[in-house]
């Protein structure tokens, strides 16, 4: 019988996997089990899979290349989620060992999250709650309409393009930028990160955490936004230089953000940046739904029913190098 350790602790069990995905994991082996709290990595992580087969990993449990060398019967190295940054997969390559990612279940969930807090951030919702639960009656504030607006989507991916569609159906202009992707949909603008930046009311990226999107926006990108424009982050931490956004606001010239990630642990908001008035924060959620979290966590579940068959699952990202697909014969 196969051994599969799942490394999501009871909490993330609970939000991120599934009672679902859990039954059908367990119909394919042996499934172990992290019952701490704390995120499981490193020694831990080593002890805890020893003898597994595969290791369906929660995003905190990082596949570091001691990993794979210390784990000889491991043929796998499953992802619940589409982010491997933090899985060295050249060590998994030499060791043989195949690492899959999950696909995008995400993408209404996010966007969804994304528009509401263009709606909150334009007229004044969490601001006037605030006030009212305070005791206060809170002071009436011209706000801003959506339709006529400018959205700035900065990359043209799974949530760049939903953005960009549910943004013209609210009758926005809609600009793009994204030096990888061609945009042909009618009536969405591909043009430059600068002359997107200047125009936009909203400016929301969504490209992916690269070496390259480190710090995208930095002084100079929130200097080049229009006086007055609002900035919304559901993306990566990684994309924003946050000691630059701070500046930004101090300076009044963002007229506020919202952000739905950033630099503290688990990709979530700085808590002294999320604090302030002019910042409305949800704690790295915009993907936490039932649907998105059951198509991710039920995609490992397939992907590893396909491992264990000595199949290649679509999600593999070094398929030319499962040379511990071999183990699964004996």
């Amino acid at each position: 019988m196969a051994r599969i350790l799942l490394t999501h602790s009871p909490d993330a069990l609970a939000n991120y996997y599934g009672e679902r995905a859990l039954a059908g994991l367990q119909a394919l082996g042996e499934v172990r089990l992290h019952r701490g709290s704390a995120p499981l990595e490193g020694e831990a992580l080593v002890a805890a899979a020893a003898d597994c087969d595969v290791i369906v990993s929660y995003r905190q449990s990082p596949g570091l290349a001691a990993l794979f060398e210390r784990l000889p019967r491991m043929v796998a190295f499953v992802r619940c989620a589409i982010d491997i940054r933090n899985i060295d997969v050249p060590a998994a390559s030499r060791a043989g060992v195949l690492v899959t990612q999950a696909s995008a279940g995400f993408v209404p969930a996010v966007t969804e999250l994304a528009f509401g807090m263009m709606v909150d951030l334009a007229r004044g919702v969490s601001r006037s709650a605030a006030a009212y639960r305070a005791g206060r009656v809170p002071e009436p504030r011209m706000g801003r309409q959506l339709a006529g607006s400018t959205l700035g989507v900065i990359g043209y991916g799974a949530v760049g393009r939903r953005v960009a569609e549910i943004g013209r159906a609210f009758g926005m202009r809609v600009l793009v930028s994204d030096p990888y992707a061609k945009v042909t949909e009618p009536g969405i603008e591909q043009t430059s990160f600068e002359a997107l930046l200047k125009a936009s009311d909203f400016v929301v990226p969504l490209a992916v955490a690269t070496a390259e999107t480190e710090n995208l926006m930095d002084d100079a990108a929130f200097a080049r936004m229009k006086k007055g424009a609002f900035f919304v982050n559901a993306s990566r931490g990684n994309l924003v230089d946050e000691a630059a956004l701070v500046r930004a606001l101090d300076s009044g010239h963002l007229a506020a953000c919202a952000l739905d990630v950033g630099r503290a642990p688990d990709q979530m908001p700085t808590p002294q940046l999320a604090a302030r008035p002019d910042v409305i924060a949800t704690p790295h959620t915009a993907g936490l739904t039932p649907q998105a979290i059951e198509h991710q966590a039920m995609d490992t579940v397939a992907q590893t029913g396909e491992i264990l068959k000595g199949i290649v699952p679509k999600g593999a990202v070094n398929a030319e190098h499962w040379k511990r697909k071999e183990l699964l014969k004996t």
